[in-house]
C-alpha cells in the first residue's frame, strides 16, 4: 500500500493557509519603500552607458562570430554545425551575472538542451502554481528565493560543453533534484509563520538540520520530512555564490570569528537576519558531519525556542561494530520523539519499502562506479554529482519517482559504454579524483577542468559513502543498519573517525579508479582536513600522483576567488605537466560577479 501512494502527498498541497493580510501588507509596503529608494540612488545615466555598451558589445561580438565562420573551411563548419562551439571562454563577459548567450552545442544536442530546459520550467511552473500565492509572497520576505529564479543557468553552468548522452544524463538528474527543492520551496511557503502560516501542514512537518539524511522518515509516510537549511542556505550557495555572504558578515559581526567553517556560520547568520521560515512540529538536528553542526543548532533552538529539537549524536568510532548499538539506540529514542511531537506512528512497512528503493539505487550506483573504473567512464560532471549526494542523503529511497530516473541514466551509461563513446566531445586526457569538500560557489568547477584541460574527475570523496543493502526484513538489524548508514554520512565517512579513513582511503580510491591526478580541495576553514593536510602531500609524492591543492572558502568566495583557484591549475598544468590547454579561451575570464 506504501507504494501506491502518491509522494508527496497531494494533501500537503492541498492544505490550507492562513496568511495574515495585514503582515502582508506591511511587508510590501516596506519593499516597496526599499525598491524606490533603490530606483532613486540608481545613477541612470551609468546605467544607460552600460547598456549602450553591452549593445555594441553584443553587435561586435555577433561580427566577430561571424567573421570566425566565414574563414572556416567546410568541413569546419560542419563540426560547428554537428558539434557546437569549442572556445566557451567567450560566453563570459566582465561584469555580467550571466553568460552572454546560450551555448551552442551542435544541432542534436542543443535539441536535447532545449527539451530538457522546457522540462524543467514546465515542471516549475506547474509546481509553484499548486499553491501560487505564498509561493510568489516568499520573494518578498526572503532575498534567498530570487536566487532560485537563476536555477535554469545554474543547470546550463553544470552542463556546460556537454553533448549527447552526458547531456541526456545531466538533464535527467537535475530535473530530480529540482523538481524536490520545487515542491519544498511551496511547502516552506506555505509554512512559514510570516506568510502561509498553515497549521494545518505544520503539524505534519519535521524539520532536519541539512546535514542530517532523511532516511528515518521512510517511517512515517503520512509526515512531511524538511531539511530545513537546505534551500535557503546550502543549495542556494551553489546556484549563487553571492548568497551567503550577507550571512557570514551577520554573524562575525556578532562576534563569531572568521575562521569558522562557512557551512555553520551561514546557518547562523540566516537566522542572524531573520532569513528562515518559522515553521514546523519539531527539529532533528545532529552532530555531523563535524562541531559545527552543534554550533548552528543550539542557535536555531534559541532562535525559535518554541520548537522542539531531538539531537541525534552517532559514535564517531564507526569501523568499530561494537559502538552500533549506541547508534541503534540513538534512532529509537529519535522516532518515539517523532511520534510524540506529531501524534504519527511509525510504519516498519513504510520504511523497508522505501529502503528496497533505496537499495535499487545503490546498484545502480555501484554500477556508474564500475564504468567509470573503466577506460571508458560515462558519467562525469557536477549534475551527477549533486545528484548522488542528493540521492544518498536527502531523497534516501523515500521518492518512488527518483528510482525511474536512475533506470534511465543507467540506461544510457551502458549503452554509451558499449559502444565506447566518450563522455565529453575531446577525449580524456587525465584521470581524476577530488578529495576533501568541494567549494559550493563554484559548483561547475569539475566542468571547467574537463573543457579546460581534459582533466576527467570520475568520483569524488563526497560521493564514496555507505554501500551496504540495508536489511529490510529484520527490525532490530534496520535499526543497526540505519544507525552504519547515519554515521556515515556525505563528509563525516572521512573527516570523522580516524586517519585510516581520509588518507588510506584516498591511495586505495586513486588505485580502485586508475587516477594519475588529486584534486586536493583545500576548505581554509576546515580544522579536521587541516590536520593531515601535511601527510596527504607527502604521501601523495611518495606514490607518485599529481596533486593540485585548490584552496577554497566553501561558501564564501571573497576569501578565494573562482579565476584563484583556476589559476593554481593552469600554473600547474603548464609548469609541472607541460600541457597546453583544450581551450585556451577558459584560462582566463572574468566571472567574478557571474552566478
Amino acid at each position: 500500500m506504501a507504494d501506491k501512494k502518491k509522494f508527496p502527498n497531494p494533501e500537503f498541497f492541498r492544505a490550507k493557509t492562513e496568511m495574515d493580510w495585514k503582515a502582508q501588507a506591511a511587508n510590501l509596503k516596506e519593499f516597496g519603500s526599499i525598491a524606490l529608494d533603490l530606483i532613486k540612488e540608481t545613477d541612470w545615466k551609468a546605467f544607460g552607458r552600460k547598456q549602450k555598451e553591452h549593445f555594441l558589445d553584443n553587435m561586435n561580438r555577433v561580427a566577430r562570430e561571424a567573421k570566425t565562420v566565414a574563414a572556416m573551411t567546410c568541413a569546419e563548419r560542419k563540426d560547428l554545425l554537428l558539434n557546437g562551439e569549442k572556445h566557451l571562454g567567450a560566453l563570459y563577459r566582465k561584469g555580467d551575472m550571466a553568460t552572454v548567450r546560450r551555448e551552442w552545442r551542435g544541432v542534436e544536442s542543443t535539441l536535447v538542451d532545449f527539451s530538457g530546459w522546457l522540462k524543467v520550467w514546465g515542471m516549475l511552473l506547474a509546481t509553484f502554481s499548486k499553491d501560487l500565492i505564498p509561493a510568489l509572497n516568499t520573494t518578498f520576505w526572503y532575498r534567498w528565493m530570487i536566487s532560485y529564479m537563476c536555477c535554469v543557468s545554474f543547470m546550463d553552468k553544470n552542463t556546460m560543453g556537454q553533448r549527447g548522452n552526458a547531456l541526456k544524463m545531466s538533464h535527467l538528474m537535475t530535473y530530480d533534484i529540482f523538481r524536490y527543492v520545487a515542491e519544498n520551496l511551496v511547502f516552506l511557503a506555505k509554512c512559514d509563520k510570516k506568510n502561509g502560516n498553515s497549521s494545518e501542514l505544520n503539524k505534519k512537518v519535521v524539520l532536519f538540520d541539512e546535514m542530517t539524511m532523511g532516511q528515518i522518515m521512510a517511517g512515517f509516510p503520512d509526515l512531511l520530512g524538511i531539511p530545513y537549511q537546505l534551500m535557503p542556505v546550502f543549495l542556494v550557495s551553489e546556484i549563487d555564490q553571492l548568497t551567503c555572504v550577507p550571512y557570514i558578515d551577520a554573524v562575525e559581526s556578532f562576534g563569531l570569528p572568521a575562521d569558522c567553517c562557512p557551512v555553520p556560520s551561514s546557518e547562523c547568520g540566516a537566522l542572524v537576519i531573520d532569513a528562515l521560515p518559522h515553521m514546523g512540529k519539531c527539529f532533528i538536528s545532529s552532530s555531523m558531519p563535524c562541531d559545527g553542526s552543534t554550533m548552528a543548532s543550539s542557535y536555531m533552538s534559541r532562535r525559535f525556542p518554541d520548537l522542539p529539537v531531538f539531537h541525534l549524536c552517532f559514535p564517531v568510532r564507526y569501523e568499530d561494530e561494537e559502538t552500533v548499538q549506541m547508534g541503534a539506540e540513538d534512532i529509537r529514542a529519535c522516532i518515539k520523539f517523532i511520534e510524540e511531537q506529531t501524534g504519527a506512528k511509525w510504519s516498519w512497512d513504510a520504511y523497508f519499502s522505501a529502503m528496497k528503493r533505496f537499495n535499487e539505487e545503490t546498484r545502480y550506483e555501484l554500477e556508474k562506479w564500475e564504468v567509470n573504473k573503466t577506460a571508458y567512464p560515462q558519467i562525469i560532471g557536477p549534475s551527477y554529482e549533486l545528484f548522488r549526494k542528493w540521492c544518498y542523503e536527502m531523497d534516501g529511497g523515500l521518492d518512488p519517482r527518483t528510482i525511474k530516473s536512475c533506470e534511465k541514466v543507467n540506461k544510457i551509461l551502458l549503452k554509451g559504454y558499449k559502444n565506447k563513446e566518450q563522455a565529453w566531445r575531446n577525449k580524456m586526457r587525465y584521470r581524476a579524483i577530488t578529495w576533501s569538500c568541494p567549494p559550493h560557489y563554484y559548483a561547475n568547477f569539475s566542468n571547467w577542468l574537463a573543457n579546460c584541460w581534459g582533466i576527467n574527475i570520475l568520483v569524488e570523496m563526497e560521493s564514496l559513502n555507505f554501500t551496504k543493502p540495508l536489511e529490510t526484513e529484520d527490525k532490530e538489524e534496520a535499526l543497526r543498519d540505519l544507525a552504519r548508514l547515519y554515521e556515515r554520512m556525505v563528509m563525516r565517512r572521512h573527516t570523522n573517525g580516524g586517519y585510516q579513513n581520509v588518507v588510506d582511503e584516498l591511495w586505495r580510491q586513486c588505485e580502485a579508479w586508475n587516477t594519475n591526478i588529486i584534486i586536493m580541495y583545500q576548505n581554509v576553514a576546515c580544522k579536521n582536513m587541516a590536520t593531515v593536510q601535511g601527510i596527504l602531500d607527502e604521501q601523495g609524492r611518495e606514490r607518485g600522483y599529481h596533486m593540485i591543492w585548490i584552496e577554497h572558502d566553501l561558501m564564501d568566495p571573497r576569501t578565494v576567488s573562482r579565476k584563484t583557484m583556476r589559476d593554481k591549475v593552469n600554473e600547474y598544468m603548464r609548469t609541472v605537466m607541460r600541457a597546453e590547454p583544450i581551450d585556451p579561451s577558459l584560462c582566463d575570464f572574468d566571472d567574478e560577479n557571474c552566478m
